[in-house]
């Protein structure tokens, strides 16, 4: 094996959770936080004119604070990624969760402070040499500093938070630690496996029921601590709707679009262009079912491989999907297959399939040492390889970014899913022109139809469902009986009522519906998608150099609003539908010729 299945953590900190090294880091920030502090405490904006070098001083300290905390969580969360056991791991968590909040409470201050600053003396400070660089991040930060309680009311709600809004999310990844699903084999075996491991085996596994038994008891295992998941997500919640209230925000989607820098016309296109085109995706679907002998597919099929003929789904070893990966970002452009190769011999990755891992996968940054760290758990699926390059296609677009201010790294989720899916596209794409028959082809082209129905069809009812429970838990507590309801009826809807079965504990199994950073953590995702799209389609029109533009793009991502972004780089409109209804005719593309193969197989 040319490539390790594991990742390299002990050159971030050795020892794990129990380093010395992390806890002297963690000490670190602890004393310069205190520095911060005092600084803070003395500056005067008034008295700091006309260089403000005090200010400038707080921004460099306040560079150092915010990599130092993120290089330590980002260390932490990988750890207990790999061993949900891990019960010191929450305890080290925990410790920088209070930094953090400490943090916050000196960046309130410094927040109110710059709100207080007439515009013509903001003007003056931006256009000086050392913060013009900062303007977008600064007025941004400026604006929020407007929207903020006094100090001592803000400094009340960061120091309740680690014990309250955060812990109610780190309580969700304990509460992960219990689902164990049992699958027994055709020789009556029984395994257990974790719920990282079923779900990977619910969605690709070839045999519709190995699928429809570990479905059952998935279903079944999740439904059997709905009431502690309902409690979690309950309070998370509610947490978050008491803090917008506190602040005057009454509109649950206000702070989603104004943290991905989107006007609420720009959202409405997106979801009303899905929604009108539908239709080659669900075809899709009616002849996946058809291929099965079914008149609709379950939740369970909705991802299935297909097979046809004597071909069977295409497996990958993790060597395999690699050089595959590299040789296909290559024909790209050369930095990001260099990049890529680097990511794997460099040992970024923590790839194996064993027990104890969390599900899913993802991509965290170490701003300190310039690094990334991927967690997924690869199985050998073309699916697999996919999400490979995903995460990969999320550390480049940080790469992109190392040598930049902080504050100007600081990019909103829905841009940053657009360097994942981008190198997604790059690879699935090569995938279907690599087949080498139509049986081939068609399974291909299954996969990477798959992603496009979790973009519109899956990811929508995740909208749904979010939007529907927000606007039930403003009026109480929501039963774990009601939030499966709304599940499942935001599922059918998306849908369109193609399923013959459906999830209705996704909500308790899902962790984005569970973190505290972010809200609505789905809906970036398609708009991600679909305007990685929208690249694609400009690349291969003048694919010689573009590499150099995409990064000029990426780079730019934490700058500006992003309906400015896509106009200054893509010249187009992204509040119209048409702009939408482009990635969406790709995508349409793909199910066509998928229908058109499979034809004779019905």
């Amino acid at each position: 094996m040319k490539y390790s299945l594991t990742w390299d953590l002990e050159s971030i900190f050795p020892g794990g959770s129990h380093s010395p090294e992390l806890q002297a880091k963690l000490q670190e920030m602890e004393n310069l936080l205190k520095e911060y502090d005092d600084v803070n405490e003395q500056w005067n904006p008034a008295t700091d004119q006309p260089t403000y070098q005090t200010f400038q001083s707080l921004l460099q300290m306040s560079e150092i604070i915010t990599n130092g905390l993120s290089q330590a969580g980002s260390f932490i969360n990988a750890v207990l990624s790999t061993d949900v056991t891990n019960s010191h791991a929450p305890v080290v968590r925990d410790q920088i969760s209070q930094l953090r909040s400490k943090y916050a409470i000196i960046q309130t201050s410094i927040m109110k402070k710059l709100a207080a600053i007439t515009d013509e003396d903001f003007e003056a400070l931006v256009s000086q040499p050392a913060f013009e660089e900062l303007r977008f991040a600064l007025t941004e930060t400026r604006e929020n500093g407007a929207q903020l309680l006094s100090e001592k009311e803000e400094a009340i709600l960061s120091t309740v938070s680690p014990d309250g809004f955060n812990a109610w999310s780190d309580h969700y990844d304990t509460l992960v630690t219990y689902i164990k699903i049992p699958v027994t084999d055709k020789d009556g075996n029984v395994q257990e496996l974790s719920a990282g491991q079923a779900m990977n085996r619910m969605y690709s596994d070839p045999d519709p029921a190995v699928r429809k038994q570990i479905f059952d008891e998935w279903e079944k295992a999740w439904s059997h601590y709905a009431p502690l998941f309902a409690d979690t997500l309950n309070h998370l919640q509610g947490f978050r709707l008491a803090d917008y209230k506190l602040h005057g925000v009454h509109d649950f989607m206000e702070k989603p679009l104004r943290y991905n820098r989107i006007q609420k016309e720009t959202l409405d296109a997106m979801w009303n262009a899905i929604s009108a085109n539908k239709k080659p995706f669900l075809d899709f679907l009616d002849r996946k079912a058809a291929m099965m002998g079914k008149e609709k597919v379950a939740w369970y099929d909705v991802d299935a491989p297909v097979s046809v003929g004597d071909f069977e789904a295409k497996t990958f070893t993790y060597d395999e999907a690699v050089d595959f990966i590299v040789e296909n970002f290559a024909k790209f452009g050369p930095t990001l297959a260099d990049f890529a190769q680097k990511v794997v011999d460099n040992r970024w990755v923590e790839a194996e399939d064993r027990p104890g891992k969390r599900p899913g996968g993802y991509c965290t940054g170490l701003p300190e040492s310039k690094e990334s760290r991927i967690f997924m758990t690869f199985t050998g699926s073309a699916s697999d390889m996919s999400t490979l390059a995903h995460e990969i296609g999320h550390a480049f677009h940080s790469y992109t970014m190392w040598d930049l201010p902080r504050m100007n790294t600081k990019y909103a989720m829905n841009v940053a899913e657009t360097a994942s899916t981008f190198a997604e596209t790059l690879v699935a794409s090569a995938t279907v022109e690599a087949a080498s028959s139509e049986e081939e082809k068609i399974s291909l082209l299954n996969t990477k139809l798959e992603n496009a129905t979790a973009m519109f069809l899956n990811i929508h009812a995740r909208f749904l469902f979010e939007t529907s429970f927000y606007a039930e838990r403003q009026k109480g507590l929501v039963s774990a009986e009601r939030i499966s309801e709304l599940m499942e009826a935001a599922q059918k809807e998306a849908y369109q009522d193609r399923l013959s079965e459906y999830h209705p504990h996704f909500w308790a199994s899902k962790l984005h519906f569970f973190i505290d950073g972010v809200s609505f953590y789905n809906f970036p995702y398609t708009f991600g998608f679909l305007f990685s799209l929208s690249i694609f389609a400009e690349y291969q029109k003048q694919p010689e150099g573009f590499e150099e533009k995409y990064m000029a793009l990426l780079r730019d991502t934490a700058v500006m609003k992003t309906e400015d972004l896509v106009m200054k780089h893509l010249g187009k409109d992204i509040t119209q539908e048409d702009f939408w209804k482009q990635g969406l005719e790709i995508m349409a593309a793909d199910a066509a010729s998928f229908l058109e193969l499979t034809e004779k197989y019905v």
